[in-house]
This record gives C-alpha cells, structure tokens and sequence, in this order.
C-alpha cells in the first residue's frame, strides 16, 4: 500500500521530499490537480469540488495514507475529507505557531506568505487569533510564485525583482520570521533570502507534517513496507513521460541543494 500526497500542482513535492528524508522505506503516490491549479485564486465551492473528484480518485487506488500537501486545499476540506474516509488523512498550515515563538524571542513581527484563499479562509484567522496574543502576525499573498513554480521557472533575475515589487509595502527590518504558508514557497527560499536581512528565519509545516505521518504509521505498525518507489499523477492520468518525471526529480534535487 502506498501513501498518497495529493496537491494543486508541484508544491507537494516539497511536502513529500520531507517524507522520504523521514520514511525511506515506503512507496509513494503523487496527485497533482494541473488541470486546476493554482487553486488560490479560485472561489472555495470550485476548488472545494476539484479537491473531492481528486481524492475519490486517490482513494480507488489502495493507499494506507494520504497527505493533503497543500495549505489552501486543507484549510477548505479536511474535516470533510477525513467524514469521508477511513485512511488517515494529514493537512499542512502555515507555521505561525513556531514563527511566534521564534520571533517573540528576537522581538520582531512574522510575516506569514501564502495564497489569497489560504490567508482569506476561517481556519487561517481562527489560528491567528487563537497564538497572536502580541498581535505581531502579518500576511501578504504572493500568487505569483505559484505560477512561477508550476512553469518551473526559478531564475532569479524575474524572481527577485516579483519579490522587491510585493513585499514594497513592509519594512523588512521588522520582522524576524517569515512563514512559507503555500508548499510551492519553499522552491524560493533561496530567493527570499536574497531579498530579506540576514537574520531572517523562514518555515514551513513540511517537516512538522512529515513526522506526524511517521508517527501514525508507527502507530499503525505498517511503517518501511516499501522501497522509495514513486509513482506520479496528473489530474487522473498517471505520469510516464521522460520530460515530466525529469523535472520532478530536478525539483527533488533543487531542493537537496536549499
């Protein structure tokens, strides 16, 4: 049985290059919604029905987990996801919990980044409220950069210049933690670093979602019953070019490389 992932586009590779550090020893399914993305721009009834269609399909093909590798996609549906089914269904949310503490100690802002639908949705402003007790959260939507990734398109000279442009508005030297709140974010890291002072920390929840789902199938005794095998889906069809599969395993090795 494998452990499904599932995002909008290529994100989720960042989620699921975590995984593989964790949990080596098992086989992997990769959905990505291409024919849809980026769901951050959309309404939450269009993305919340793309989100379902994918997931029945998933859900077909034997999988003992599933990852839902994509902020906005949890932040819509993963309590209705996990009415649904009776695999165990893991989200990702931006970090701002451990942004918090790590800025409260530097006595800076957090600057959270994600999706328009991310920062937009209830479950977003309910964990804000909930830990902001400083009030020292900020947020800002860089669609942009999901539409760079998914033309996997990483130079900086147009990277950096996008950044320069949004982030405008901010006083940079205020904050002392940035959260990659869209799993597309962490492809930029290296960009975002350029254009932040030194000091600057960034996160995301990949690893925190990484070690929850070792933690489950430990828990479930039905950990290393694989090889690190992967197979790839595009919006239902499976993935067996040589042009698609060697741009994810280059997303994998640029990710190595942060």
């Amino acid at each position: 049985m494998r452990i499904g992932f599932f995002d909008s586009g290529i994100g989720g590779l960042t989620v699921l290059h975590q995984a593989l550090k964790f949990l080596p020893q098992e086989d992997y399914l990769f959905y990505a919604d291409t024919a849809h993305v980026p769901y951050g721009e959309k309404t939450k009834e269009e993305v919340s029905e793309y989100i379902l269609n994918a997931v029945d399909f998933i859900a077909k093909l034997n999988i003992k987990a599933l990852v839902i590798a994509c902020n906005t996609a949890t932040s819509i549906v993963i309590e209705e996801l996990r009415s649904r089914y009776d695999f165990p269904i893991l989200g990702i949310e931006p970090a701002v919990k451990p942004a918090i503490e790590q800025s409260e100690g530097k006595q800076k802002k957090v600057l959270v980044l994600a999706t328009r639908l991310t920062l937009q949705e209830k479950k977003y402003h309910d964990l804000v409220h909930r830990i902001d007790h400083g009030e020292i959260v900020n947020s800002l939507p860089l669609p942009g950069l999901v539409q760079f990734a998914e033309s996997f398109e990483f130079d900086e000279k147009k990277i950096i210049p996008y950044l320069n442009q949004e982030l405008s508005r901010f006083n940079l030297q205020q904050y002392g933690t940035v959260v990659l709140g869209c799993t597309h974010f962490p492809y930029f890291e290296n960009s975002l670093k350029k254009v932040f002072p030194e000091d600057v920390d960034f996160i995301s929840g990949s690893i925190g979602t990484a070690r929850h789902l070792k933690r489950i199938l430990e828990h479930k005794g039905q950990v290393n019953q694989g090889t690190g095998d992967i197979i790839f889906f595009k919006s239902g069809v499976k993935v067996e070019d040589t042009c698609t599969l060697g741009n994810y395993h280059r997303l994998f090795k640029l990710l190595d490389e942060l």
